[in-house]
């Protein structure tokens, strides 16, 4: 349920209590072998300013002991679930119901949202602290970082389980799933299978709902699983796709061979194999990996990944080929707004703004709610030029969904406005950036990328490069090299960049922020020609590609003449 304004909430000063309360009173509903919150010591929710979680080994135990059925109800219920009654970010973080106060999160993790959202920048009283406090119980990575693991809609966490039927959890009643599996796993605690549901059905939320503290949730389901039944195939597979949503791309790719030596035809486990060997950038085995999926299990999931296989490597006939045909084949409401979504950003990409509204409101008509055609058709409009409808349209979108890419667009929509005030809102979406990333980084999920690719345009240079050389360590893909050539640039490192900034834009990847910094990063390095002629076709790619990017391309253009 989403929070709400009424006239007898606490005030600010009696949250922390009630807060406190609450937490106690969730823990002593936990079971004797140490329900609570699941993945936190003593049940007790991970501060945002703790170090990240460092990849874990297959068979990692960690939070096997935890139950996560009783992390139960209201913290299902308040896990910033996207109804059309979200609050805009000055909806104070809390909700009463019969004057019982139910608080979304506990009072150390909004002060540490604040701590660290607050480093460097001003909050702005309380509508910022609101919005902050939203953004700790609303939020979604999944794919956290451009091009991270894409999932099929809904459907991905469908396996079978006796507590909760298959179509439940496709259905989109995703909350109503959880339930169901939290109830049956308190009568049935042994039953493996629906403790792998379970966990899979976190991810998935985690994915839709940008909420990375169901990640903990997830793993201790997962654990539990393995615990009754060691190796069992769904557990495993989730832990594939557990790894990938938190970055850990070796991890997954271990987990997904682990079941295909036993089920060579496991779609979930083809999938996330071609997931793990995208982002770690060895795209000629994840060509191989899609092209064996393909022949032994074809369907919408595994057309979705084929068709970015080919997207990654500049063939974008083909990937729309593949993706009608996904469409096609779509029978469900999140897999059809899923596949035409994905079909709205590949137009998108090529400047093609008609077909990527048209293909955002073919997502939209499945789904009203659903977020990513929403924040699609607000960039697609603001690269059309009707700012104020992309302005009112990314407004709800992270209202929402405060992940770091729409936070951005969301803050650059303002600057490139300019009107009175838009530079203190833009600052507030940035912030709150630095918020969601030590955030996601207190449930284990790396959030490198997101770091660099945020704070090198709007942050800390410095950090922007300390965590795009971090990132660049563990995996060399299109999108880690873009973020480590950009970070360079920003610190004046333009030699160094120029490598990055070219291998970034070698698989012929149709991408204008790429070739944007590339001919940025030519023109510093006295590459004049090489420069302009990217500065050129970037904009002649995707002439609306960034707010301020797209502008200051045109600029430079212009200064060169």
């Amino acid at each position: 349920m989403a929070p709400r304004e009424t006239d007898n909430n606490p005030t600010e000063a009696d949250q922390p209590a009630a807060a406190q309360r609450e937490w106690e009173r969730l823990w002593e509903e936990g079971d004797d072998d140490g329900a609570g919150t699941a993945g936190t010591e003593s049940g007790r929710p991970a501060k945002a300013d703790a170090e990240p979680e460092t990849g874990t080994e297959p068979g990692d135990d960690r939070d096997a002991d935890a139950d996560p059925s009783e992390t139960a109800d209201a913290d299902n219920e308040s896990s910033g679930t996207a109804d059309d009654n979200s609050p805009p970010p000055s909806t104070p973080a809390h909700s009463t119901t019969d004057d019982v106060v139910t608080p979304h999160l506990d009072d150390e993790r909004i002060a540490a949202v604040r701590r660290v959202a607050a480093a460097g920048r001003r909050w702005r009283n309380l509508q910022l602290a609101g919005c902050a406090a939203l953004l700790a119980v609303a939020m979604t990575a999944g794919a956290i970082a451009i091009g991270a693991a894409k999932d099929s809609g809904a459907a991905g966490v469908a396996v079978g389980s006796s507590a909760v039927s298959p179509e439940l959890l496709a259905s989109g009643s995703l909350d109503a799933s959880i339930a169901s599996l939290q109830a049956h796993l308190r009568t049935q605690p042994k039953d493996f299978d629906g403790w792998a549901t379970l966990g899979l059905a976190y991810v998935e939320q985690a994915r839709t709902k940008g909420d990375p503290s169901r990640y903990p949730q997830a793993q201790a389901a997962f654990q539990r699983s393995l615990k009754i039944s060691p190796a069992n195939e769904n557990a495993l597979e989730g832990r594939a796709a557990l790894a990938a949503a938190r970055h850990e791309f070796k991890e997954a790719l271990t987990y997904a061979d682990q079941v295909l030596k036993e089920n060579p035809y496991s779609e979930r486990a083809l999938c996330s194999r071609i997931d793990a060997l995208v982002e770690l950038g060895r795209y000629a085995d994840a060509s191989k990996a899609a092209d064996l999926a393909d022949a032994r299990k074809p369907g919408v999931p595994v057309f979705t990944r084929y068709a970015y296989v080919h997207e990654l490597r500049g063939d974008v006939t083909t990937a729309r080929k593949v993706l009608e045909q996904a469409l096609a084949a779509a029978t469900s409401p999140g897999d059809i707004s899923y596949v035409a979504g994905t079909l709205g950003q590949l137009a998108w990409n090529q400047g093609d703004y008609k077909t990527a509204l048209n293909d955002y409101g073919r997502a939209l008509a499945a789904d009203e709610n659903y977020l990513p055609a929403l924040e699609g058709r607000a960039r697609t409009q603001a690269a059309l030029g009707d700012r104020a409808a992309a302005i009112k349209g990314m407004e709800l979108v992270v209202s929402r969904y405060p992940l770091p890419q729409p936070l951005v667009e969301l803050g650059e929509l303002y600057e490139s406005r300019g009107a009175e005030g838009d530079k203190a809102k833009a600052e507030d979406q940035y912030a709150l950036v630095d918020a969601w990333i030590a955030l996601a980084r207190a449930n284990g999920v790396n959030a490198d990328l997101d770091t660099a690719l945020a704070a090198a345009d709007h942050g800390d240079v410095t950090s922007a490069l300390k965590a795009a050389r971090a990132e660049w360590a563990r995996r060399h893909t299109v999108h880690t090299a873009d973020a480590l050539a950009w970070a360079l640039h920003v610190n004046g490192l333009d030699k160094e960049a120029l490598p990055y900034a070219r291998q970034a834009t070698a698989t012929n990847y149709h991408n204008a922020s790429f070739i944007y910094h590339l001919g940025t990063i030519e023109l510093a390095t006295g590459h004049k020609a090489d420069g302009r002629a990217h500065l050129a076709k970037a904009l002649k790619l995707n002439p609306g590609f960034s707010p301020l990017g797209a502008a200051k391309a045109r600029k430079a253009l212009e200064a060169t003449k």
